[in-house]
């Protein structure tokens, strides 16, 4: 037996292949249940005792060898095959180009996060609406050019259905349904029938706040406007309020930053006025309290609203607003922040 295990030995050690199947072949004939080894194995027991070290040994050898040569054919056939293909399969993979998240993103996350320190809470809403949640009950009167077909997008079977024209539409759902006092933010796209232009376009995004709350005064809302623009904007960011008309508020405001290219020294950007427009804001008409089951006489509120396109151009230089929709990853792969 020892002779025959020896035989084995010198043959299995001097054995080739040239293409898998032999190797696999080779493998079924020494190192199968059925093979060779296995079945010197099973004769093993008719081993005379004193001859049982010696034979084990050489037992153990063989299948190390068999063991070992499969494995350096294997390596052979694979080395000889990265040859051939001109692939080094040991080589790493390339590297995955991750995606950014699209600019209004951006803006729109900082935002939420700035008001979220000031104890916002986010609420969303349908961008389908009701006639009353999109203009009676904050005070558009019937004849407000902002029902006009030129403004806004109608349902025709439905001519009280529209798709909401700003995110205010949020709010009056919000008032019916929130206990006082009332803190939110409401992010969301809006749409108007407008031409679409560098500076215009049919679907935008808006977030507007909303604070109502017992003894709420205009110095509450300048402060909330103060320290937004310093958040967004840099802490140098100086704020101006122009008296304006809303429905919805009274009084009203326009609310400008200063430049952030030229500082306030004036600009192309800024027209040569030192100031940006960001931003429309003012206290909550008492009527809109009124319409909306809140007691005017005991609370008071602010609301303000904002166009985050506006505000992307103006914190990333873009001039073009169509660019935001028009998904050129020349323009997207510029923007690689993690927020």
């Amino acid at each position: 037996m020892l002779e025959k295990i020896n035989q084995l030995i010198t043959e299995i050690s001097a054995f080739s292949a040239q293409i898998p199947e032999e190797i696999e072949q080779f493998r079924i004939k020494h190192l199968s249940k059925k093979g060779t080894i296995a079945l010197l194995f099973e004769d093993f027991k008719n081993v005379p005792v004193e001859q049982k070290k010696e034979i084990g040994k050489a037992l153990n050898e063989l299948k190390t060898v068999a063991t070992a040569k499969v494995n350096e054919l294997k390596e052979q056939l694979c080395d000889q095959d990265t040859g051939k293909s001109g692939v080094d399969l040991t080589l790493p993979g390339d590297v995955l180009k991750t995606g950014t998240r699209h600019p209004l993103a951006i803006v729109r996350n900082e935002i939420l996060s700035i008001f979220d320190k000031l104890g916002f809470t986010v609420s969303e809403g349908p961008e389908i609406e009701d006639d009353w949640h999109n203009f009676s009950a904050l005070n558009f009167p019937e004849e407000h050019p902002a029902r006009d077909m030129q403004d806004t997008f109608f349902i025709e079977k439905h001519p009280d259905i529209v798709l909401h024209t700003h995110t205010s539409s949020v709010q009056v759902r919000d008032m019916e349904t929130h206990e006082l006092p009332i803190r939110l933010v409401t992010p969301g796209r809006v749409f108007r029938n407008e031409a679409i232009s560098a500076r215009a376009h049919c679907i935008f995004h808006q977030i507007e706040a909303l604070y109502i709350d017992e003894n709420v005064s205009f110095a509450d809302l300048k402060q909330t406007l103060t320290y937004f623009a310093k958040e967004l904007f840099g802490a140098d960011t100086q704020i101006r309020l122009r008296p304006s008309y809303f429905p919805f508020t009274e009084p009203s405001a326009e609310m400008d930053v200063s430049c952030t290219l030229c500082h306030g020294k004036g600009c192309n950007v800024c027209k040569g006025t030192g100031w940006l427009e960001i931003l429309g804001c003012g206290m909550v008409d008492p009527n809109v309290l009124e319409l909306n089951g809140i007691d005017k006489e005991k609370y008071t509120g602010f609301a303000l609203g904002m166009g985050i396109e506006r505000i992307t151009m103006l914190k990333y230089g873009i001039k073009d607003l169509r660019l935001f929709f028009e998904n050129d990853l020349r323009f997207l792969k510029q923007f690689t922040t993690a927020i």
